[in-house]
């Protein structure tokens, strides 16, 4: 062989012999034989005696070269068999012993901590679905429940540090009257003072009167700030004392807190760090507002049938089922 040129063929002495190279190497000997032919024709030998021995010979080496093929594919079968028998087993005994000894995905459920608060079943379920999926990112966040004029404050890991009443729009609706930010308050109908719902990534800041407020969104003028009692026609401190939920729609637009839990709540959560308020909807579903949400009891459900299926499909069997 050349220098350069790969190794086409070796034969070890290991390597059968397979249908093609049996044939060649039969054609090869047949090739021998004629050309014997045409050398020992002055010999006086017929040519039909002479070509009637090679392909007798050619004959029997082609039954001799198969045979031994066939011996040794009938002697390899069983063994390739067996191992792919024992492979099989050994796949499925490694799954059943993963199955065992790892524990199924999606059996660890995290849930919101109201210690012992009151809360709506709404609020207990989005609190949950965020604590469960991760959708705060880390961050601290609060939860404001329109339908019961609450508001709740958990830290980054679903811990609750506080809750209140709320006031909130006057108005029932979950969406924002699109310019309302850029309109001045006594251009705003009482009809567009909502509270729209959605999830708002939060920041302490300054409102125009250079107040400290927690910007839920800035786009449309929407805070969380002290409750403001500038007016008394409109006695906000006593709707934030009402145990009516009714009472407490007399906003803009804002969110208004007692200011002691603004100051004491708050502020510690979301100081030099951003966080997320999530606006519970009053008109619509919470899916319709937060897409990715999900009822974290019924996926448990679901997950804890499903792990159940599976390990009763993976239980040991006999080993005569081998």
């Amino acid at each position: 062989m050349r220098q350069g040129h790969p190794l086409l063929f070796h034969d070890n002495g290991k390597m059968p012999i397979r249908h093609g190279q049996a044939l060649k190497t039969v054609e090869k000997i047949r090739l021998c034989l004629l050309a014997g032919f045409g050398r020992e024709k002055r010999s006086g030998v017929p040519h039909l005696l002479w070509a009637g021995i090679s392909t007798g010979i050619c004959i029997g080496l082609i039954a001799i070269l198969f045979a031994h093929h066939q011996v040794a594919a009938a002697e390899n079968a069983p063994q390739q068999s067996n191992l792919e028998r024992t492979l099989s087993m050994l796949q499925v005994t490694r799954s059943r012993q993963t199955a065992g000894t790892q524990p199924a995905a999606g059996t660890h459920i995290r849930r919101a901590d109201f210690e012992k608060e009151r809360k709506s079943e709404q609020a207990r379920q989005m609190a949950d679905w965020v604590t469960d999926s991760g959708d705060n990112n880390g961050m601290p966040f609060a939860i404001v429940d329109k339908v019961d004029a609450r508001v709740f404050v958990f830290d980054s890991h679903g811990r609750l540090r506080g809750a209140a009443p709320v006031l909130l729009g006057l108005s029932r609706g979950d969406y924002a009257v699109p310019g309302i930010g850029d309109r001045k308050l006594a251009d705003i109908r009482p009809e567009e003072r909502t509270t729209a719902a959605g999830r708002f990534v939060a920041y302490l800041g300054y409102n125009s009167t250079g107040k400290d407020v927690l910007w839920v969104d800035y786009k449309n003028a929407v805070s969380l700030h002290r409750v403001i009692t500038n007016n008394p026609k409109e006695r906000r401190l006593e709707r934030l004392a009402s145990s009516t939920p009714l009472d407490k729609r007399i906003s803009y637009g804002c969110i208004n807190v007692p200011a002691k839990f603004f100051d004491k709540v708050v502020k510690p959560n979301f100081t030099k760090t951003y966080g997320i308020v999530y606006v519970l909807p009053e008109t619509r579903r919470i899916g319709e507002i937060f897409r990715a949400y999900y009822d974290v009891d019924a996926r448990w459900r679901r997950t804890a049938s499903l792990n159940e299926n599976t390990r009763a499909r993976l239980q040991p069997v006999s080993q005569s089922s081998f």
